[in-house]
């Protein structure tokens, strides 16, 4: 299918009046509490008007009207990380060590991350697209209206940039906001093997700023821990960035407390992500700067990983939790950001409002869109997803079940 095939296929205005709606606790970022009659009125693609259905007084008589069915209604999802474009996939490796291989064994046979970059540097443009295509409608099928894609598998400014170039591709194709993140430093490439501080004087010098100048990056991140980049690092890479006015956010205690998310935190970073050995000091730092917490339970899952993360004090301190896939080929080949809501909950105990804000405005937050993304408000663009569920709670509570719903993505109707 074309690209120009696939865009005409999205050409359904969701302009109109639509009623019989159940409104979300939350869902326009002001009620605190569900509207069971409730409307939505969209004008060229934007929101006119949310809240109760007789709130809105007369509209023009040739309105288009729109049956919500008694649906409940939810911000569009936002999945917040992922590394969506990438050549190949890992499931070998999985089967390896599901029959007793360690880590070295696995990096002796090949394995590891550096065989997703040895298959993202050997795959084309197009090929990239074309295995990255599946794993989005997957995504998209669930309600998500907006998604981070990371590059991080180039390692090389030829092979990172097409990783980038592919993300802003799909979103033009698919009518998706995309935001691409730059993981230049998210391992050490083959060839610069014991060159670590080489490596990320390449990154800041030439990898970022060429990439910047092409329009190609919206953030940059890092993998700060024992087995990526260390501080001083990690820094480099963040003074790099907000030289170029480019926000940064970064993998952090993921296996260990390395105090990455202190220092993210000084520089404004919009999130720290996985954190599952988050000390008290990086929480304090996080909800002096608005940082948001990302919450991995994929990855947690897949990894058996034994350490949560503080989640109560997270909550104590009014640090915003986010929830995401994380969708990567080595340690979470997940596509269902529903079973994250599940997962956050079960794993990391998360009330279901918490996993609702998780993937709607503290997830816009963690990407820098909450003026546009997470809640439907009057003046913002129309993304909302109607759920055939009788209860909210179910989109936390299934597994596997994924609950009918009608997807509103910037101002058009995808099914």
């Amino acid at each position: 299918m074309t690209d120009q095939t696939l865009l005409k296929s999205l050409e359904n205005s969701a302009d109109g009046l639509w009623t019989h709606l159940r409104l979300t606790r939350g869902a326009t970022g002001l009620q605190s509490a569900a509207i069971d009659d409730a409307a939505i009125y969209v004008v060229e693609g934007r929101i006119a008007y949310v809240g109760s259905r007789e709130g809105i007084g007369d509209v023009p008589p040739n309105t288009t009207k729109h049956d919500g069915g008694n649906a409940w209604v939810t911000a569009g999802l936002i999945d917040c990380h992922t590394h969506l474009v990438y050549g190949g996939q890992r499931a070998n490796e999985f089967a390896m060590r599901l029959n007793g291989a360690t880590y070295e064994e696995v990096a002796k046979a090949g394995g590891g991350i550096i065989s997703s970059v040895r298959a993202t540097r050997e795959a084309s443009e197009q090929s990239l697209f074309d295995q990255a295509v599946p794993r989005l409608e997957a995504l998209l099928s669930e309600g998500v209206c907006a998604i981070e894609i990371k590059s991080g598998y180039g390692l090389s400014l030829e092979h990172e940039r097409k990783q980038l170039r592919v993300a802003r591709r799909l979103g033009q194709v698919f009518n998706v906001d995309i935001k691409t993140t730059f993981l230049g430093a998210h391992a050490l490439p083959p060839e610069y093997a014991g060159r670590a501080q080489e490596y990320i004087d390449s990154v800041c010098q030439d990898m970022l700023p060429t990439l910047a100048a092409e329009g190609l990056v919206d953030a940059v991140d890092v993998f700060c821990e024992t087995i990526g980049f260390n501080l001083s690092q990690t820094e480099q890479v963040f003074r790099a960035a907000r030289e170029l006015g480019l926000p940064v956010k970064v993998h952090a205690e993921q296996l260990s407390d390395m105090g990455a998310s202190a220092l993210a935190a000084g520089y404004g970073a919009l999130s720290c992500d996985h954190i599952e050995h988050l000390s008290q000091a990086g929480i304090a730092a996080m909800k002096v700067a608005g940082t948001v917490a990302v919450l991995l339970p994929g990855a947690y899952y897949f990894l058996r990983d034994t350490n949560l993360p503080p989640i109560a004090a997270l909550r104590s301190a009014g640090v915003p939790m986010a929830v995401a896939t994380d969708h990567n080929p080595g340690t979470s080949p997940t596509l269902s950001l529903l079973l994250m809501l599940n997962m956050a909950s079960t794993l990391f105990r998360l009330k279901v409002d918490e996993a609702l804000d998780g993937v709607t405005h503290h997830a816009a937050a963690a990407l820098g869109m909450q003026n546009t993304h997470g809640r439907i408000g009057a003046g913002m663009p129309a993304n909302f997803v109607l759920w055939s569920v009788s209860h909210i709670e179910e989109l936390v509570y299934w597994i596997g079940q994924r609950p009918l719903c009608h997807v509103v993505r910037q101002g058009r109707k995808m099914k």
